[in-house]
């Protein structure tokens, strides 16, 4: 597709475009066949609406719904809105106390990464505002709390065998990486990672899925340590090195617990494992 193509596009085409998306035809709530929606998911407020009062819905969502509308060119009121998750709807959040204190002391979790309010603060940007309120109002005063406990006998030296064995474990690794020297780019692995993510392990996941990932998640790590390609020196790797050792325990936690935390379906599936 060149550039005279895109530009004789509709805004909505785009978007359908850049999300991967077929954009399905005007059918009401009551179609017995949804149409495709690509990876995009259905939000009905029908019952909210036939609960709550259309008005009261508006009130809370009205500026979402007319952004929506322009965009896609259907009305949330009476059509499901199409929805592309983020791959964060799929994670867990950590505990935290009152304090946004982890269960290790002196480690915080803020905004989505802590459970509070994950999954029910997802509409509406409002997991933003949580974000806002945890690092703007909560923690510059729960944080300052702690430190206050603490004093300079408190602070671990350098000289510490466990920081001497942390810093030797990272410059081993770093070196390791750089030693590969194959033709792959981190940013590559990185990437078919994530789409098995999404694919097996995102919103919708069961036994079989998990399994496959699992397998892939392997097969694709086998690959990352023998022909990945890290540029620069050491302190200039890229992040997502990080992401491949320890991808593999999603889908195998997930499938052992055989519950889905934080997960919007968990769908059956021909044996359970």
């Amino acid at each position: 597709m060149n550039r005279e193509d895109l530009e004789g596009l509709t805004k909505p085409e785009l978007i359908d475009l850049v999300l991967g998306m077929q954009r399905p035809d005007k059918t009401s709530r009551t179609s017995s066949k949804p149409p495709s929606t690509g990876l995009a998911v259905y939000l009905d407020f029908a019952d909210a609406i036939k609960r709550d009062g259309k008005k009261t819905i508006e009130a809370k969502y009205g500026n979402l719904f007319e952004m929506y509308e322009k965009i896609v060119d259907d009305n949330p009121y009476e059509m499901p809105m199409m929805i592309y998750p983020a791959v964060h709807y799929t994670m867990g959040g950590l505990w935290v106390d009152y304090n946004l204190m982890t269960t290790i002391p002196g480690l915080y979790a803020l905004g989505e990464a802590n459970f509070s309010d994950h999954g029910a603060n997802r509409l509406g940007a409002s997991a933003l505002m949580q974000g806002l309120a945890d690092g703007y109002f909560v923690v510059p005063y729960t944080l300052g709390d702690y430190l206050a406990t603490i004093g300079p006998a408190d602070k671990v030296s350098v000289d510490n065998p466990s920081f001497k064995e942390a810093e030797q474990n990272v410059t081993t690794m770093t070196e390791r990486f750089l030693s590969i020297k194959g033709t792959e780019p981190v940013d590559s692995f990185h990437k078919r990672l994530g789409h098995i993510m999404w694919e097996y392990c995102g919103m919708s996941r069961n036994a079989e899925g998990l399994t496959k990932a699992k397998a892939m998640i392997q097969d694709l790590r086998r690959e990352f340590w023998s022909n990945v390609r890290v540029m620069g020196e050491g302190d200039e790797m890229a992040k997502p090195c990080a992401t491949m050792p320890t991808s593999r325990l999603y889908p195998r936690g997930s499938t052992k617990a055989k519950i889905s935390l934080n997960c919007s379906i968990k769908s059956r599936s021909s044996s359970r494992t």
